[in-house]
């Protein structure tokens, strides 16, 4: 996720008040709420783009072999946005591998799906992205003035922490652009 000048002065205000604690105008009240309600405007369309792309792999998945291409293509994006291939994955893979793009992925499948297993045998959860609550506003805003405060939303539980290791995947990332297949070259007749 990228921000823009203007939601950098935001953020950096906010964690100025967060580090010394002072009460904010009116104004950077609005803009940190403005700020957290784009970013969670964000991740929720971050979602519905990772459900869209695992959709649009299944329908591609059981219209092979006649959609091959358009699958391994969606294979890859999905892969490197952290997808963990299915067994029909494999199956459809096995069947395709005389393609070299298609033996490429199976072997990049099973390593995957092998790590996997693996973690899982031996008691680590997989590492997924953990679901994230709303973000709120921060204290030291207008309550710390006297004004009443706002009512707060209740935060979602924490989910499973994410390895510091490995830093969040760029939309772009996760999301390349979409490649359209170039028509053949050659002569057209009229029949």
């Amino acid at each position: 996720m990228a921000f823009g000048a203007d939601e950098l002065r935001v953020l950096r205000r906010a964690l100025a008040t967060v580090l010394h604690p002072m009460p904010l105008p009116d104004e950077d009240v609005q803009d940190c709420l403005r700020l957290a309600g784009a970013v969670d405007e964000a991740v929720g369309e971050a979602g519905r783009m990772r459900a869209f792309l695992l959709a649009d792999l299944a329908r591609y998945r059981g219209a092979l072999p006649g959609s091959a291409a358009g699958y391994l293509e969606l294979l890859q994006d999905a892969l490197v946005g952290g997808y963990d291939p299915v067994p029909d994955d494999l199956a459809a893979l096995r069947a395709l591998r005389h393609r070299p793009v298609a033996a490429a992925l199976l072997e990049r499948c099973r390593t995957a799906t092998e790590r996997s297993v693996r973690s899982r045998l031996a008691g680590r959860a997989v590492p997924a992205p953990a679901p994230r609550g709303r973000l709120l506003a921060l204290p030291g805003g207008r309550a710390a003035d006297g004004e009443p405060e706002r009512p707060k939303t209740p935060a979602a539980p924490p989910g499973p922490a994410v390895p510091p290791e490995r830093p969040a995947p760029k939309p772009s990332e996760v999301f390349p652009p979409r490649r359209r297949p170039v028509p053949p070259v050659g002569r057209r007749v009229a029949g």
